[in-house]
Order: structure tokens, then C-alpha cells, then sequence
């Protein structure tokens, strides 16, 4: 069952890698994924990863490393706001048929992100667990310009909490408090200088140590080791291709 994506909601996640066959392995090894046997050239070679037989996320060939999709009504719609707030179009909207309608975007701090707008593929079928998307993070060294363009674009509450600065840990959470029911992740935004902005996806682990482990043992890196947050530990590691994701305690 899909959790119910209010606008702004990340919904989804792919990672474009080299070698799609050698990202089965990494990500099979590290979470104990399945894939599907993947679609062809139409559909750009797009592989479905799955948790018990649930959608979590999707392979595909090309460079770009982790992407993180957030929900959206009208992909047209949300597009035309990205480049009113001063960001740009990557790719689309494009439809694939009934599936979904999507568009790569970049900001003004150059994070790259997806819109998604929902046909008979809504997302995520497993959120919150070992093994899927716990929660989204964009880290940025210039958080008052992301600040200012995700709550025009995906409808985050603008204005900064009471005695927040915007060097603070922000959560932005998406839709009303009625529409963020179980399954829909949280958005932070950290500041953090030495970083080119980017939308980090955090997948739970039940024992981030062990993960961390065999990560290196795949051939990945450990880019922070496990460390304390505000939403408990986290650790940043890379694939054995060099794609960034974090994994958290879940």
C-alpha cells in the first residue's frame, strides 16, 4: 500500500549509476534489495528496486548519482514555478504514458531534484524501515537562498520558526498536519559549508555500524561516520561508484 504524498512529500528516489549490474550488487548486498528484470531503451533502463516485495527506489544508467522526487499536483504547473523562483528545468515534464509525469529541476543553490506527479505509479510502497527512504535532506552552504525557493516551488511554510536563524536545522514538512499521515517523510534543510548543495536521501538501517562495514566491504566509501543528529544517528556513505546517500537509524 502507498503512502498518501501531500505536495511537496518526497516520493520517490532513483540512482543513475555506470554500471546498473554492479549497483544490483552493492545495493542488493548493503539492504537486501530485488530488482525487476528492468525496462527497456523506452523507459531508459529503468530497474525497480524492492524491500519485501515493496517499490523503494529505481536503478538506471547514467552519472548523475542520487535523485530524490517530491510530489507534486501538476508537474507543468511546479516547473513553471521552478524557473519563476529563479531555478531551472534539467529535463520534461515528461509523461510516461499513464505511469507518471516528471521533470529533472535545479535550484539557485544548482541542488538537483525531481517532480513527480503521480499516474498508476504513486512512489514509494515502503517508507520509514530498513532498507527505504526515511527522510530527505538538503544540505546547502547558502541556506536563506533555499530558504526562500522551496516553499515557493513545493509549498513549504516560508517564514523561519520564532528565534530560528538560518543556520539552524530546518524541517519543512509537507502538506497540512491532517495530510502528513503515516509513510510521508520529512524534508530537512542543513546548512553546511564545503558541500555543493544537494538533496541526500537517508535510508534506514537497523545497525548502522554493520552497514557502514559492508559498504566498505562492497567496495563503497564512508564519507561520516555515525554520528548524532537531531532525528537521531546518521552516517553518509558512498556506493562503489561514487554515489552519495546517508543511512539512519530506523
Amino acid at each position: 500500500m502507498y503512502p498518501d504524498f501531500p505536495e511537496g512529500a518526497p516520493c520517490w528516489a532513483d540512482v543513475r549509476l555506470p554500471d546498473v549490474e554492479a549497483g544490483k550488487r552493492f545495493y542488493g548486498d548493503l539492504f537486501g534489495w530485488t530488482f525487476d528484470e528492468g525496462a527497456g531503451a523506452e523507459r531508459g533502463f529503468y530497474t525497480g528496486a524492492y524491500d519485501e516485495d515493496r517499490a523503494v527506489a529505481a536503478l538506471a544508467p547514467g552519472g548523475r548519482g542520487w535523485t530524490v522526487y517530491f510530489a507534486v499536483r501538476d508537474a507543468y504547473a511546479a516547473a513553471g514555478r521552478v524557473v519563476s523562483a529563479g531555478g531551472h528545468l534539467v529535463s520534461g515534464p515528461v509523461s510516461d504514458g499513464a505511469v507518471a509525469t516528471v521533470a529533472l529541476a535545479a535550484g539557485p543553490d544548482s541542488a538537483v531534484f525531481g517532480l513527480w506527479q503521480a499516474g498508476s505509479h504513486q512512489g514509494f510502497e515502503r517508507t520509514g524501515a530498513p532498507g527505504a527512504l526515511c527522510r530527505a535532506e538538503l544540505r546547502t552552504p547558502d541556506a536563506g537562498l533555499s530558504d526562500t525557493f522551496y516553499p515557493r516551488v513545493l509549498g513549504y511554510p516560508a517564514p523561519l520558526p520564532d528565534g530560528a536563524t538560518p543556520s539552524d536545522l530546518r524541517v519543512w514538512r509537507p502538506g497540512s498536519a491532517a495530510q502528513a499521515g503515516p509513510g510521508v517523510p520529512e524534508v530537512s534543510r542543513r546548512a553546511v559549508s564545503g558541500w555543493n548543495a544537494r538533496f541526500l536521501p537517508h535510508l534506514g538501517s537497523a545497525d548502522l555500524a554493520a552497514t557502514c562495514a559492508e559498504a566498505l566491504r562492497l567496495g563503497g566509501q564512508v564519507r561520516a561516520a555515525p554520528h548524532p543528529t537531531p532525528y537521531g544517528p546518521v552516517a553518509v556513505l558512498g556506493d562503489d561508484q561514487g554515489a552519495v546517500f546517508a543511512v539512519c537509524a530506523a
